[in-house]
């Protein structure tokens, strides 16, 4: 029965150790500077735009998924996009209620996520109300990137700013831009450490099986 129990253990640890990876890995580096705007910009259409954000157990296990809300502008210049800002509004984030069964979270429902994703464990949105992104370069996408959006071709650098600390991030994307409206898409994953949400780290004994990993999806439409 030891031996049996002892495999079953081995089991499980590998399952938890591996996660099928739908998203590209953002590299990080320091603050940036902001690239500048130019005369042509396009306004975010909120309604039309999506944030999406996956959170995980060790292993990719229970998934957790929500949204929030997004304004901000985006420039252009020579067709092509040079600069932006996007702004999150933390209180807005939504978790998907098909994301969280309450048979198995002792009773507790998504918007129990909600409120303890915006207290001061997480986001603390009473004092950090909001996300920031600002755009610092725009390349082409180096030749042979293999990403995980279909398309991309683009690379984008920003300062993602969150809560009091600001990290730069560079991950692929697909932009595409016509006379009227500018389409962002983009799947990246950032570690939640580098800023600081250290709730639930390995260590903590509140609850070490949080993964660090945060999947981060742009689907980000603007107009002029």
């Amino acid at each position: 029965m030891k031996k049996v129990s002892i495999l079953a253990l081995s089991v499980a640890l590998a399952v938890v150790s591996c996660k099928e990876s739908k998203t590209d890995t953002a590299t990080s580096t320091t603050e940036q500077t902001v690239a500048e705007h130019s005369e042509e910009t396009f306004n975010v259409n909120t309604d039309n735009s999506m944030v999406k954000w996956t959170a995980y157990h060790k292993g990719g296990l229970n998934p957790r998924f929500g949204t929030t809300k997004t304004t901000g502008l985006l420039s252009v210049e020579n067709g092509n996009l040079i600069s932006g800002s996007l702004v999150s509004d933390i209180n807005t984030l939504t978790t998907d209620a098909s994301s969280v069964d309450p048979a198995i979270t002792e009773g507790k429902t998504s918007s129990d996520l909600d409120t303890h994703l915006k207290s001061a464990d997480f986001f603390d949105v009473a004092k950090y109300p909001s996300v920031k992104f600002d755009i610092t370069k725009v390349e082409d996408l180096p030749a042979g990137t293999v990403s995980k959006v279909e398309g991309a071709n683009k690379q984008v650098s920003g300062n993602l700013t969150i809560k009091d600390k600001t990290v730069n991030v560079t991950f692929p994307a697909k932009v595409d831009i016509t006379a009227d409206k500018i389409n962002l898409v983009s799947k990246f994953t950032i570690n939640r450490q580098d800023w600081g949400l250290a709730y639930g780290a390995e260590g903590d004994p509140k609850d070490w099986m949080i993964s660090q990993e945060v999947d981060l999806e742009l689907n980000i439409v603007a107009n002029k």
